[in-house]
């Protein structure tokens, strides 16, 4: 009676297995297709693409020149918090002392810069209306370290409907 179960769990194990290959294994076991030419990703960067527009000599410089200015004793001491407020347009309208600029690359990107590393601080910002008596207009936002240059952020805006779109902002760096 024991080789009677014995069989039949063996059945049952290689129907199970056999089951597997033929519904979803097979796919795994299928070579990848090639992506055509269209839907390959494109060389040149789209604004509102997730990436980053290149940094340019000029803004090196300038960011270098920016760090060796350097910000004053308690700016970046843990525990404060540097701000900016940025337009749609990519005016820096105010900020604290820290803030160098701020710079809009395309429709609903943005740079602003520091004058202390801030690669390594937590960031914060906010879609925010640039006048006390406004309510912003709605939106989504995004912030991240600028590429190749610790001493600022990169802020991407968008509409709700997604689409990269010019908005005013709130930034802060908590230190």
């Amino acid at each position: 009676m024991t080789t009677l179960f014995r069989r039949k769990a063996v059945a049952v194990a290689f129907a199970a297995l056999a089951l597997t290959l033929a519904g979803g294994g097979i796919a795994v076991a299928q070579p990848a297709a090639q992506a055509p030419a269209e839907v390959a990703q494109p060389a040149a960067r789209q604004p509102g693409s997730g990436s980053q527009p290149a940094v340019t000599p000029a803004e090196a410089r300038k960011a270098k020149a920016a760090l060796a200015q350097g910000p004053s004793a308690l700016a970046s001491a843990p525990g404060t918090v540097a701000s900016a407020v940025v337009a749609s347009n990519g005016t820096l309208l105010r900020g604290s002392p820290e803030v160098v600029s701020a710079t809009r690359y395309g429709p609903g990107e943005y740079q602003v810069l520091f004058n202390y590393n801030v690669s390594l601080k937590a960031f914060h910002a906010t879609i925010g209306t640039t006048d006390p008596y406004n309510v912003p207009p709605g939106g989504e936002i995004s912030v991240a370290p600028r590429l190749q240059t610790p001493n600022a952020v990169f802020v991407q805006t968008r509409s709700s409907s997604g689409n990269a779109s010019d908005r005013p902002f709130h930034l802060v760096i908590a230190n």
